[in-house]
C-alpha cells in the first residue's frame, strides 16, 4: 500500500473509536485548547481539524499576547481584565514561546480626542479619525495597568516627553510629542504552542484522540460523516455531544451539521514580514504600537530578526480567498513613513506576507474596529443531530485561549454531568514544563544537555520546543544530526522527527508550522527541494507524491504568501505537477 491509500494512524484511531463522548470540530487554538482541558478531565473525546492544525486564523495571528487596550473604548472591561490575567498566566506557564513585549505608543497630540472617544465608545459607529492625544492614552493606560491581577509579571506604563523619546528611539517622526511604553507580550512560536496544547491532551491516554486533514462533511441519523482529505476515505461518529471551535468557519460547519446559523461577521487583517536591518534598528527590540491617520490601530514588530507590519481590519467574506492586498502593502509602507520618515521601505524587503479573518461576531453596520473581540457559547440542537447538543464558539482570540476553553469544557463537563478534577489554571504547557527563565538558567540547561548535539545546536532546539527539546536530542543522538543543504535552521533528522511525532501530512506543514523558515524568508526553493526529499523518505512518499508536494507548497509560498523563488531542482522545467493545494483548515 502506497503512502497517497495508507491510512494514517491517528486517522485509524478516530476510527476505531467511533462514539466518542465529545467530538471537536475545529484544531485551531481554541479548539486544541479546549481539546486539552476535556482530556485532562478524563473526557473520551476526538478532535477533527479539516486542515493542518493552527492553519487557518490561528495562522495569521499578530504574534501578540495582550489585554487589548484599545478595546477599553469599546468598553470591554471585563474582557481586558481576562485578557490581561491571562497574558500574565500564559507568561508563567508558556515561557518558552509567550515573551514580555516592550510596546511604545508615538504621540503626536496632547488633548485630541477628547470628544470624540465618548462617541466612538458609546454608538461604535462614529467615523471620526481624530487622533487620540496624550491625556486619552494616559488614561487608559492607567485603566489598563490595574486591570493586572499580578503586577509583578510586567511593569506598568511609563511616559517620556518629546526629548526623552529620541534619545531612546532616535529615527522616530520628530513631530513626536511624548511616547507611552507599557509591556505586554509576544509569542514568537504561535503554532508551535498550538501544537504543545494539543501534545498535552493526546498525552493523556488513549481515550484523547486527533487527526488534521479529516473534515466533518455531513451529518446523518445523528452521526457526524468525517472525510479524510488524504484517502478519500469516509465513515461516521456518533458522539454525545459536538463542539464547534471552526473560528471564522463556524456557520459553515453549522451548515454542515444540518443548522442554518448566523453567528460570524470576521475582519480580515493582513501583514507584510520585511528583511530591514535599518528599521529593525530604528524599533531598538519594541514594538511600535500606535493609531494611524484613519483611525486604525497598527504596529512594528522586531521578530526573530526581521520586522512585522500590520495590521488591517477590513470587512471579509469567508467564502473568497483571503490575500494580503497590494494596496494593503501600500497602506503598510505609508504607515511606517509615518512613525519613521527618514526610513525607506519597498517592496523587495518584503519575505512574506500572511493574511487571515478574526472569527468576529457578526456585526451589521458596527465599524470592522469596533466589533467586540469577546466570545460567547452558542447551544443548539440541529435536526440531523437527532437532537445532541452543539456548543457553537463565537469569537476568542489567542491570548485568551485557555480561558476560554476552560468555559467550553465547563459547559460541556455540566451538559454531560461530569466533574472538573483538573484546573488548567497555572497548569505549564508542553515544553513549558520546568523552561530555564533567566539567562543562566537557560545557560546551564544547554551546556547540561550538550556533548553529541553541540551546545549552539541545543540553543536552538530549546528555543524551538522548550524542554520537549530534550526528546528531541535524544533522537538526534541516536539517529545524527545530518545538515540540510541551504539551511542551518533544522537538519534532515530533525524534520524526520517531525514527521514520526508531529502528525505531518504535507511539505507546507514543516515550512509554515512545525518552523517559522517560510515567516523568516529562510524557506528558499533548495530548503524546500531538501526538507521535501527527507519527508518523501519518512513517509513514503513516491517520486510522483514528492513533486506535487513540491509545487503544492511553491503554488501557497507565492500565491498566498508572496514569496518569491527560484526554480525547483526537483521539478521539470515546466513547473512539474500542479495539483491543487490543500486549503486552510477551521481554525
Amino acid at each position: 500500500m502506497d503512502a497517497a491509500t495508507r491510512t494514517r494512524s491517528n486517522v485509524s484511531e478516530v476510527k476505531d473509536a467511533a462514539h466518542p463522548t465529545v467530538l471537536i470540530i475545529g484544531g485551531g487554538i481554541n479548539g486544541v485548547g479546549t481539546f486539552r482541558e476535556l482530556a485532562l478531565q478524563g473526557v473520551d473525546v476526538t478532535l477533527v481539524e479539516r486542515g493542518d492544525y493552527a492553519s487557518g486564523a490561528s495562522s495569521a495571528s499578530s504574534h501578540m499576547i495582550h489585554g487589548g487596550i484599545r478595546y477599553l473604548e469599546n468598553g470591554e472591561f471585563r474582557l481586558v481584565r481576562e485578557a490581561v490575567h491571562e497574558r500574565n498566566g500564559l507568561l508563567k506557564i508558556a515561557p518558552h514561546y509567550v515573551k514580555p513585549l516592550e510596546t511604545t505608543i508615538p504621540i503626536f497630540k496632547t488633548f485630541s480626542g477628547i470628544v470624540a472617544a465618548p462617541m466612538r465608545f458609546l454608538t461604535h459607529k462614529q467615523k471620526s479619525t481624530v487622533e487620540r492625544g496624550a491625556f486619552l492614552i494616559k488614561l487608559g493606560l492607567t485603566i489598563y495597568d490595574s486591570f493586572s491581577r499580578d503586577g509583578g509579571t510586567v511593569p506598568r506604563h511609563r511616559f517620556h516627553g518629546r526629548k526623552k523619546s529620541l534619545q531612546q528611539l532616535p529615527r522616530l517622526n520628530r513631530g513626536v510629542k511624548y511616547t507611552a511604553t507599557y509591556f505586554d507580550a509576544s509569542v514568537h512560536e504561535p503554532e508551535r504552542l498550538a501544537l504543545d496544547v494539543l501534545g498535552d491532551g493526546l498525552s493523556t491516554g488513549p481515550h484523547a484522540r486527533a487527526a488534521n486533514y479529516l473534515e466533518a462533511v455531513g451529518v446523518h441519523d445523528g452521526a457526524v460523516r468525517v472525510r479524510d482529505a488524504l484517502t478519500g476515505d469516509e465513515f461516521e461518529l456518533t458522539p454525545d455531544v459536538v463542539i464547534n471551535t471552526s473560528g471564522p468557519w463556524t456557520d459553515l460547519t453549522n451548515e454542515t451539521l444540518g443548522e442554518q446559523t448566523r453567528y460570524m461577521g470576521g475582519t480580515k487583517g493582513s501583514h507584510i514580514v520585511l528583511n530591514h536591518p535599518d528599521l529593525l534598528a530604528a524599533c531598538a527590540g519594541r514594538e511600535l504600537f500606535f493609531e494611524n491617520s484613519d483611525g486604525r490601530i497598527v504596529l512594528i514588530y522586531p521578530l526573530r530578526g526581521k520586522v512585522m507590519v500590520g495590521t488591517t481590519d477590513i470587512d471579509a467574506d469567508i467564502r473568497e480567498p483571503i490575500r494580503c492586498t497590494e494596496e494593503e502593502i501600500d497602506y503598510f509602507i505609508d504607515l511606517v513613513a509615518h512613525v519613521f520618515p527618514d526610513i525607506a521601505i519597498d517592496r523587495s524587503q518584503i519575505v512574506y506576507r500572511f493574511s487571515g479573518v478574526r472569527p468576529l461576531p457578526r456585526h451589521e453596520d458596527t465599524q470592522p474596529g469596533f466589533v467586540s473581540r469577546d466570545y460567547r457559547i452558542v447551544p443548539s440542537k440541529p435536526r440531523g443531530l437527532n437532537g445532541k447538543t452543539v456548543f457553537s464558539l463565537v469569537g476568542g482570540k489567542w491570548t485568551t485561549f485557555r480561558a476560554v476553553a476552560e468555559h467550553l469544557a465547563n459547559e460541556t463537563l455540566e451538559h454531560l454531568g461530569w466533574p472538573r478534577t483538573v484546573s488548567t489554571e497555572g497548569l505549564a504547557i508542553g515544553g513549558g514544563r520546568d523552561y530555564p527563565r533567566t539567562d543562566a538558567a537557560r545557560y546551564e540547561w544547554i551546556i547540561a544537555h550538550a556533548g553529541v548535539v553541540p551546545a549552539p545546536r541545543v540553543a536552538r532546539l530549546l528555543a524551538r520546543y522548550g524542554t520537549r527539546a530534550t526528546d528531541v536530542i535524544a533522537y538526534l543522538e541516536a539517529n545524527g544530526d545530518d545538515a540540510l543543504q541551504g539551511t542551518d535552521e533544522f537538519s534532515a533528522q530533525e524534520v524526520r522527527h517531525m514527521a514520526e511525532t508531529e502528525q505531518v501530512v504535507h511539505l507546507q506543514d514543516v515550512l509554515l508550522r512545525r518552523s517559522s523558515s517560510a515567516f523568516d524568508g529562510l524557506a528558499t526553493a533548495l530548503v524546500i527541494d531538501e526538507v521535501a526529499r527527507v519527508l518523501a523518505e519518512a513517509l513514503q512518499w513516491d517520486d510522483e507524491r514528492m513533486r506535487a508536494e513540491i509545487a503544492d507548497c511553491r503554488q501557497v509560498m507565492t500565491d498566498v504568501h508572496g514569496v518569491r523563488l527560484e526554480p525547483s531542482g526537483l521539478l521539470s522545467s515546466d513547473g512539474g505537477p500542479t495539483a491543487s493545494a490543500p486549503r486552510s483548515g477551521r481554525g
